[in-house]
């Protein structure tokens, strides 16, 4: 008998030892609730059991609500160092055949897009000028006939506008995402102001995830990028 008393024994030391390890176990408090139900009968309600439900309900709202504050932080910290190394990117080119490079192939893939085109209006776009201004310019930059950008902002609305639009594209504009028309879902619209009598241009962001941006995600970054870009551009342009 004594022998077979030892297990419960080292069970009951343990458990005096650290009682709170016990407390904190959801399985074991699960279960002594459930024995002590079976040994007072089923027809005594336990009023601790339905209190410990709601606090395990409460507890895993609260885990859940955690885990979805750390993943947005993460998300944000993680636009936000792209935003940087573009910002610091534009900045970088010494020339503007150096910027116009760095259009077509590095500021796509620092803001982790499947397109990013300067859209610039301008009375010389005309069909018969297309194939000499892209291989002036590159792929990088597009050009539309003046009151183009903001036609294809507004598409048909009245407001103003706002500096920066996300939304998700069904329709993606061949002339505006180029080879990657195929993969954009969606897009951001920077709306850039290049200065007293210069007509206005935008950047143009495609991306293949439809929910990268849309009218919901806040677009302070993006803003944030789209007024450093346009002073970059004014210093070429002037």
């Amino acid at each position: 008998m004594a022998e077979q008393a030892k297990p419960q024994d080292a069970v009951r030391e343990h458990i005096l030892s650290d009682p709170i390890q016990v407390l904190e176990d959801r399985d074991i408090m699960r279960a002594l609730i459930s024995a002590d139900e079976v040994a007072r009968g089923k027809n005594v309600i336990d009023l601790r059991a339905i209190a410990l439900e709601r606090l395990e309900a409460r507890l895993n709202r609260l885990e859940d609500t955690h885990r979805h504050v750390i993943a947005a932080a993460y998300d944000n910290l993680a636009s936000t160092n792209q935003i940087h190394r573009a910002t610091l990117a534009i900045l970088e080119p010494k020339t503007f055949a150096e910027f116009l490079v760095l259009l077509q192939e590095e500021l796509g893939r620092i803001l982790n897009v499947a397109s990013a085109r300067l859209v610039l209006e301008s009375p010389a776009a005309t069909p018969d000028m297309e194939d000499q201004l892209q291989a002036e310019f590159g792929s990088g930059v597009c050009f539309c006939a003046p009151g183009a950008v903001n036609d294809y902002i507004l598409r048909g609305r009245s407001s103003a506008g706002r500096p920066v639009t996300l939304r998700t594209i069904h329709d993606p504009d061949p002339v505006l995402f180029g080879d990657a028309v195929d993969k954009v879902t969606s897009e951001a619209l920077l709306r850039l102001d290049l200065g007293k009598g210069n007509l206005p241009a935008m950047l143009v962001l495609g991306s293949a995830s439809n929910d990268q941006f849309t009218p919901q995600k806040g677009a302070d970054l993006l803003v944030f990028f789209a007024s450093a870009f346009e002073r970059v551009l004014r210093r070429w342009l002037n």
